[in-house]
């Protein structure tokens, strides 16, 4: 049985999944695992996390699947994570993850102050925010000197991966076009002023696409995982772009939902688009573009509340239903992580507005799946405005699995969604990559043939006026308490000096 291998490693967990030539998924496999967060604003992870749970993920399946053949690795990750590592492969520290990471505010500044807004957009193509990996390699080689003295590569959970099966150096285009602002978007290479600027010890990946072979299995890798030596793994590229993938979202004019522990959208075009609310990014393949934007909080924030009320997600979600749109009068800001677009705000902070003594797990449970929605909402407003042609919109992730969730999106935003037949995610797009990778020439698979959507999200009309009122007083609530919501911010760090 000829298949694919698509290790994905997120957020709270790393996903694995075997794939037979036509799409059809054989088996998947999943470990869970958590971040360190060790002051308030870091946010890390060990890269020995990612390697092990790959080894451990691939002993698995093929041990479940001993006819399995497979004949091609496709590897993906969360990001942009800055990995770096000395001349031997050893991280120097863990990883710093992306944008819910908001340690490097000064460094963002500074090289703001230094660069000029103007520079930084016209090399990189947007402004630097908790998203950017430069500032975040500057923060270590500001604070943390001992362990900049020893860095000398720069790795993301899929190069990583690739490195460790392969031994290439290599990084894909879009995940170089997040460590903004040393890549330089018009060009697609690496910005060769700002690179000796702010990252001269760190020898440059090379670039390739995310579809790319980067090299084949090694021995000593094919001995820890049961992967044949000689095996093509592709480059990879970060998880939403492979989700975006894995439900054929990466045309122009398509936009990709991806409901997750945090929410992330990603619309392709063309041109490239600037706009300083959104991110602006290599697309995953040769000629396209992407504007993007996440929201810090999705999933993390029901299963916080999950966790809070010690309930489970059948009964709050049927209690959420039962609230009705607009929760009885509850209205939630979701900045609970701060917010990354469109308002670009690390200190933002949660707020859960109109609480009387009445309302009920439900009705938090009801606002929270709302105030997500708004935030998308508020996101794709930012990007029609910045000049996105959204045409398509599809959805992807574990949170589609709960079709509460994807009306609730739907009416906020008045937004059609398309659901495929598989939402896995991007452990699956990785493996329709790997697939693309080894085909001969006209012999291709086709995602819609792997993957035809199989379910439509049709907003409901009547709620349009309501949700368009709760909309304006969304935002509306966080201009009116961000002043005091920044000054609990500087106390939360304050608290949480050594």
């Amino acid at each position: 049985m000829r298949c694919t291998l698509g290790v994905d490693v997120g957020t709270s967990s790393t996903k694995g999944v075997l794939v037979g030539d036509d799409g059809s998924i054989v088996a998947t496999a999943t470990r869970s695992h958590d971040v360190s967060r060790p002051r308030t604003g870091w946010v890390e992870m060990d890269a020995a996390i990612w390697w092990d749970e790959f080894v451990s993920l691939a002993q698995e399946l093929l041990a479940a699947h001993p006819d399995a053949e497979v004949a091609a690795v496709g590897v993906s990750g969360m990001g942009p994570c800055i990995l770096l590592a000395d001349e031997n492969d050893e991280p120097v520290r863990p990883a710093i993850l992306y944008g819910v990471d908001t340690r490097a505010t000064a460094q963002i500044e500074r090289m703001t102050a230094d660069l000029g807004v103007d520079e930084i957009t016209r090399v990189g193509g947007s402004v630097l925010t908790s998203q950017a990996g430069g500032p975040k390699i500057a923060w270590v080689a500001e604070e943390e000197p001992d362990a900049w003295a020893r860095a000398r590569r720069l790795f993301m959970p899929a190069s990583w991966l690739a490195r460790k099966l392969t031994g290439a150096y290599v990084l894909d285009h879009q995940s170089a076009s997040q460590v903004s602002p040393l890549y330089d978007i018009e060009h697609e290479r690496w910005h060769a002023p700002f690179w000796g600027r702010y990252a001269t010890a760190i020898v440059q990946p090379r670039l390739a696409w995310a579809g790319d072979v980067a090299g084949t299995v090694t021995p000593a890798a094919a001995g820890l995982t049961g992967i044949p030596t000689g095996t093509p793994v592709i480059t990879g590229t970060i998880d939403a772009w492979t989700e975006a993938v894995s439900v054929g979202a990466h045309e122009v004019g398509d936009l990709m939902l991806m409901y997750g522990t945090t929410m992330f959208l990603v619309a392709t075009g063309d041109e490239t688009l600037r706009t300083p609310s959104m991110w602006t990014t290599a697309g995953a393949f040769p000629g396209t573009r992407n504007l993007a934007g996440g929201l810090s909080t999705s999933g993390a924030l029901t299963a916080w509340l999950k966790d809070l009320t010690d309930a489970d997600y059948p009964q709050l979600l049927a209690e959420a239903e039962a609230s009705g749109p607009g929760a009885r009068g509850l209205l939630v800001l979701p900045y609970f992580a701060g917010e990354r677009t469109p308002i670009q705000d690390p200190d933002a902070r949660g707020v859960i507005a109109g609480l009387t003594l009445e309302h009920t797990r439900g009705d938090l449970y009801r606002a929270a799946l709302e105030a997500t929605a708004l935030g998308v909402r508020h996101n794709v407003e930012t990007m029609r405005a910045a000049g996105a042609d959204i045409r398509r919109i599809v959805a992807v992730g574990g949170g589609t699995q709960g079709r509460l969730w994807l009306q609730v999106v739907s009416d906020v935003t008045g937004l059609v969604q398309e659901v495929p037949a598989t939402t896995i995610g991007a452990s699956y797009g990785a493996a329709f990559l790997a697939a693309v990778a080894i085909a001969t020439d006209g012999e291709a698979p086709l995602i819609t043939d792997w993957n035809p959507v199989t379910e439509t999200i049709t907003p409901n009309a009547d709620l349009r006026a309501a949700y368009d009122t709760l909309f304006d007083r969304y935002v509306r609530l966080y201009a009116g308490t961000k002043d005091v919501v920044h000054e609990l911010a500087a106390d939360q760090r304050a608290a949480a000096r050594p």
